[in-house]
């Protein structure tokens, strides 16, 4: 070998040693920035976890002193969505905010043919095996969203778990799938276009991500789009649906045919400039079916009431938990 090219294997070599050491010092930063971003929106003294239950690994971040709260967020969102009521929270709570299974930086399950691997009933033990891991077997519980579709399992499912249990923006998904109109269609087309195939839906969920998160100007939005510009996150997400539109229908019509209702202290936020009050005269009388002991109203926010109108859906949440 002449010299030249003994220092061009050289070069080459060393090239290729540096690339490989700036990929691997990218990936850490990448994952050192990714496991510290909730420190930067959540108040000192709050701590991450990740608990392993029968089908997940459930990332949590816990904080505050007081009776057990378990937090449980809605689509495509995190945990990260707690952040603005959290800290009231956490003087009266100790809070337990985790990401759904298949959410956020919790672990993505495995497929099976029926969609019950994000069937609302698995979702629930794991919060209920959280909590028992954290010491807790009985505990309040609120839900936005998804989450909130998962509380209300949990209540149905482990009724002597929820001690009180409040949903944000809801209504319960066998109504809705009972009661379908164009409006309802025409509000939330997600509800039906996400049942399609994978990885149509998908792929255009990546695709719309990767847009946004060329465009987002602070922590809190990119915070979101780091997770749902991952196409495993959001295919989880649409196997929530898949699953809501067939095995969870399944779940509930038996549970309707046996007479099962609600029986903790069940609040029902609605938001006021939101689809639900254009689609339904009474929402609240909705709520009132699942439950034995049932309170509601709507608040003056959209859809995120704990992001859109934080301080009224605190000051309802805290009046509901306390006692």
């Amino acid at each position: 070998m002449s010299e030249k090219t003994s220092r061009r294997s050289l070069l080459q070599n060393t090239a290729l040693a540096a690339g490989a050491a700036a990929l691997v010092a990218n990936k850490v930063s990448a994952q050192a920035e990714d496991q510290g971003a909730w420190k930067k929106l959540f108040p000192p003294g709050f701590r991450n976890e990740r608990i392993k239950t029968t089908g997940a690994e459930i990332n949590t971040v816990i904080g505050g002193s007081g009776p057990p709260l378990l937090l449980f967020h809605g689509a495509p969102d995190s945990l990260i969505t707690w952040r603005m009521i959290a800290p009231e929270l956490a003087k009266d709570y100790t809070l337990v905010m985790c990401d759904l299974r298949g959410y956020g930086d919790s672990s993505r399950p495995e497929d099976k043919p029926d969609h019950s691997q994000q069937s609302k009933r698995p979702m629930a033990l794991d919060g209920v095996e959280v909590m028992e891991h954290l010491g807790f077997r009985q505990f309040r519980m609120v839900g936005h969203d998804r989450g909130a579709r998962v509380g209300r399992r949990m209540a149905i499912d482990h009724p002597d778990r929820v001690l009180k249990l409040a949903v944000l923006d809801i209504v319960p998904a066998h109504y809705l799938y009972s009661h379908v109109t164009l409006e309802f269609a025409r509000g939330y087309p997600h509800w039906f276009s996400y049942l399609l195939p994978a990885p149509g839906p998908e792929n255009d969920l990546v695709a719309a991500a990767k847009r946004q998160a060329e465009q987002a100007t602070n922590d809190v939005q990119r915070e979101y789009l780091r997770h749902r510009v991952k196409f495993e996150m959001e295919h989880c997400m649409c196997e929530d649906y898949r699953a809501s539109a067939s095995v969870d229908l399944k779940i509930d019509h038996a549970d309707i045919q046996a007479g099962k209702k609600i029986t903790s202290p069940l609040l029902a936020l609605w938001a006021g400039r939101g689809l639900y009050p254009r689609l339904f005269d009474d929402v609240l009388g909705i709520w009132k079916e699942e439950g034995t002991k049932v309170s509601g109203k709507p608040i003056d926010g959209s859809h995120n009431l704990q992001e859109s109108a934080p301080k009224e859906t605190l000051a309802e949440l805290q009046a509901f938990l306390k006692g």
